[in-house]
């Protein structure tokens, strides 16, 4: 009888497991105005990270582009939030899910007038942290200009089409 399994290799090797799970409470501070660090890819090992998406009223979200290295997944939880699919944009509202493998074209936004949040969800799990906090602030975001955009987009795995 073989002992194979249509698994990936085993990251645990140990007997009879650990206590390590990580509680994220849900009214935890988030780190930015606009996202919640549930899960970064430091701290689960490289193997994904979530994050809380979360956009006011206004409109906001980023451009179509693709990244070559990273997945990026959707799941919208309120409101109403455009999302491109690299077709064209498509309206999703609470408990729709889009999933962008690499390379795939995709953005999103809201348009709506009103607040909406959604999970974003990246595997593997790359360092969006920095990313995320320099388009947060607008004098680092002035300095990245200025600085060099092409090369932070390009250290962030970010192609703008």
């Amino acid at each position: 009888m073989s002992l194979a399994r249509p698994y990936p290799p085993d990251l645990y090797h140990g007997d009879s497991g650990e206590p390590s799970a990580v509680r994220v409470p849900a009214d935890r501070e988030p780190e930015l105005p606009t996202a919640h660090y549930l899960a970064t890819g430091e701290s689960t090992g490289g193997l994904y990270g979530l994050y809380r998406w979360m956009m006011g009223p206004e409109p906001a979200g980023p451009a179509p582009h693709f990244h070559r290295s990273i997945s990026e997944s959707f799941y919208v939880l309120t409101g109403v939030v455009r999302i491109h699919d690299g077709r064209g944009w498509v309206e999703c509202g609470p408990g729709d899910f889009v999933h962008v493998p690499p390379g795939g074209i995709h953005g999103f936004r809201n348009e709506s007038g009103e607040p909406a949040s959604m999970l974003l969800h990246f595997a593997p799990g790359a360092p969006r942290e920095e990313y995320f906090e320099v388009l947060a602030d607008a004098a680092r975001r002035e300095r990245m200009e200025a600085e060099g955009r092409d090369e932070f987009m390009f250290r962030h795995d970010t192609y703008w089409v």
